[in-house]
């Protein structure tokens, strides 16, 4: 629980969520709805993906899985950038 905790804090860290929470605080003036909003965003978005990751690996290795995901990254972001 404790290297998943650090995995995702850091990688969240000024990431475009941040960010966009960020506005939304400066620009609302509203610290408490922001921050319960984009903390129960990310735990909804964390369930998701526990659910679906939990399911998938009944079925393919998690090896496969790491590698899919590699590659699925890599993919997005060589999209992201010829755009």
């Amino acid at each position: 629980m404790f290297s998943t905790f650090i995995l995702v804090f850091t990688a969240e860290l000024g990431d475009k969520t941040q960010l966009a929470v960020l506005l939304s605080a400066s620009s609302s003036g509203k610290f408490w709805e922001t921050f319960l909003g984009g903390a129960l965003a990310l735990v909804l978005s964390t369930l998701i993906a526990a659910l679906v990751g939990e399911s998938i690996s009944k079925f393919i290795s998690p090896h496969l899985i790491k590698i899919s995901a590699g590659l699925l990254f890599i993919v997005i972001g060589v999209l992201i950038l010829v755009r």
